[in-house]
């Protein structure tokens, strides 16, 4: 078979195939109709080709009544777009995307007829994110034409494209559709060809490490749904996320990601292998981790596996009164919270200054809140009225529920319980707020481990809805209902979970950081283009490597520390990078410099 030896120069992409009129298919199809490129459609499927038309011209409608477009602008981009059934279509086309079901074999046989069908210089472009565009390019005749253009669904409202060259790749070629992508709104990131690319790369080990946990019934599906939407700000849980993408493709991904690392995280859950090998895809199937009210339906219903309100649930103890300790951001935050919804609250501290100094604190704290609307000044006086302060913990002999928020060192945390045993009366409740260390240590330090529980509250915790119920072995019933009460009263969302290493949150969140880091290291991607990209193609309020800024390199290290020592994963391991720059310490925005640099410090 003879290669074409020179590159193609391509011309401006004013035509374009899609092949694959599916979800993603129609999507880039109304992109680029939109966009005034003219769009030739193929499907085998008449069905798909008319939902294709309808998709868009029931799109353009809206755009109309929405002021965004003309009606001679819809007229016209409808107009663009031609549908047919016969890959001979795209004989004229500039560009060809497919964009066809994740399978090798359909894929390569769609890019051998396109050989023999298009120009020398249309470029090729598979939509794949799980299967190697450099074995695709290699099996083309024309290997330099062939490319990666990856959108991310819907395709219209999601600014990112991951452009994906191989070794084979011409030049022109990227620059031609990474043009193409500018031109259409999009914010175009340049990545090699691996399993996943950047995006999905890191998306998808989140997605199989929320599934095992939930196999592993560590955690109910609402509960680690909830906790990453509510702890980390994403626009959706993993498992539900999962039967968004369809299990089916999740676990292709992985099995692919997988191939090609051998990192045990990518290694499909097995709960993925039985719920696609019983049909059970998720949202188009219409069940998957959830049960929807039809295929493709977006509303969940009620099945067996739905938390029924309070099932069983033992009564609590009656809180009055709480005590905080810790002089810190945390744990004035913590008081503040208890303050405002009606508790009296003693906030003991390491001496009466630096009680006082997290009090001063608190009112800064609801000032703030008066000034933004949020309470009156009323409010706040009453709220602050509640807070006492206090230089030493015997001032919590009355408390009925005694949480501590100190320094996250064991040693610390089990001193303090041991005094916590001989001060709070019986009865009280006794709360650590760690976020990486064993509860089961701390209750062990008291005469009265079924009286200590974890209340993992988030910083900054006025703001932040969500709390972490982390139930050990030895935690009575009654506690448990007690800090859920408790957590409703001042209207945070709990979520149970239990006592191992990162709870739900960190488990999920710092791996997937941790794998961030690992593409900076291996030079596969910049930290501009990772954060860009896990913002604009995952929906994440702030990429890794911002995120990793904010809450210090120094605390990250030690959280992915205590997850490797716990589940002694090699794919758990703190990356190098990460070591060097907390001994080097470049610990963050607080340091002035991590991962980026800042100004004024």
């Amino acid at each position: 078979m003879d290669r074409q030896s020179t590159p193609p120069s391509p011309g401006p992409l004013h035509t374009v195939a899609v092949i694959g009129l599916g979800t993603m298919g129609t999507g880039i199809t109304e992109v680029l109709a939109c966009a005034g490129r003219e769009v030739i459609g193929i499907d085998i499927s008449d069905t798909a080709a008319q939902q294709a038309v309808a998709a868009l011209d029931a799109s353009t409608a809206r755009a109309v009544l929405r002021g965004r477009i003309t009606e001679e602008e819809r007229r016209d981009a409808l107009a663009r777009f031609r549908t047919f059934s016969d890959l001979q279509a795209a004989a004229d086309a500039d560009l060809v995307i497919e964009v066809v079901p994740e399978t090798y074999e359909a894929k390569h046989q769609i890019f051998r007829a396109l050989d023999s069908i298009v120009r020398p210089t249309t470029i090729l472009a598979t939509g794949t994110n799980a299967l190697s565009v450099t074995r695709l390019a290699a099996d083309s005749a024309h290997p330099e034409r062939v490319l990666g253009l990856h959108f991310f669904n819907p395709a219209p409202a999601m600014k990112l494209v991951e452009v994906v060259s191989s070794v084979l790749t011409a030049p022109q070629a990227i620059d031609a559709v990474t043009a193409l992508a500018r031109e259409l709104g999009k914010d175009p990131v340049a990545v090699g060809d691996r399993p996943g690319f950047i995006a999905d790369g890191l998306l998808f080990g989140y997605l199989n490490q929320a599934a095992a946990m939930y196999e592993a019934k560590y955690a109910s599906r609402e509960d680690i749904d909830a906790a990453m939407k509510l702890g980390c700000g994403l626009p959706m849980g993993p498992l539900a996320l999962l039967d968004l993408i369809g299990i089916d493709t999740a676990r292709t991904v992985l099995d692919a990601m997988y191939s090609e690392s051998h990192d045990r995280l990518h290694a499909p859950a097995p709960v993925l292998k039985q719920l696609s090998e019983a049909g059970l895809s998720g949202r188009k199937s219409g069940r998957g981790f959830y049960t929807y009210e039809a295929p493709g339906s977006a509303d969940v219903v009620r099945d067996t596996l739905t938390p029924r309100e309070d099932a069983g649930a033992s009564p609590g103890r009656e809180v009055r009164s709480v005590g905080v300790a810790g002089s810190g951001t945390m744990a004035s935050g913590i008081a503040e919270v208890f303050a405002k919804a009606g508790y009296d609250v003693v906030l003991a501290a390491r001496g009466p200054e630096k009680a006082e100094k997290a009090k001063a604190r608190i009112a800064k704290s609801l000032s703030r809140s008066v000034d933004k609307g949020r309470m009156t000044a009323e409010a706040r006086d009453e709220a602050l009225a509640r807070v006492a302060p206090a230089g030493s913990l015997d001032a919590f002999a009355d408390v009925d529920l005694a949480l501590e928020a100190v320094a996250e060192d064991l040693e610390i945390k089990q001193q303090l319980f041991a005094t916590l045993d001989k001060i709070c009366k019986p009865g009280a409740v006794l709360a650590t707020t760690t976020s990486s260390l064993p509860v089961v240590a701390c209750a062990r330090a008291t005469s009265r481990p079924q009286d200590v529980i974890g209340m993992h509250f988030f910083n900054p915790a006025p703001a932040m809805k969500l709390v972490e119920v982390v139930r050990t072995v030895l935690t009575s019933d009654a506690v448990h209902s007690t800090v859920r009460e408790v957590c409703a009263k001042i209207r945070k969302h709990p979520v149970d979970c239990g006592d191992r290493a990162g709870f739900i949150v960190n488990a999920l969140l710092f791996p997937y950081l941790n794998n961030a880091i690992k593409m900076v290291q291996e030079h596969y991607a910049t930290i501009d283009d990772i954060d860009a990209a896990m913002r604009l193609g995952g929906g994440y309020p702030m990429g890794p490597f911002e995120l990793l800024d904010v809450v210090g390199l120094d605390v990250s290290l030690a959280i992915e520390q205590v997850l490797h020592r716990e589940f002694r994963d090699p794919g758990l391991a703190p990356a190098p990078l990460l070591e060097h720059l907390v001994a080097a310490g470049c610990l963050g925005r607080k340091t002035g410099r991590g991962f980026r640099e800042y100004a004024g410090r």
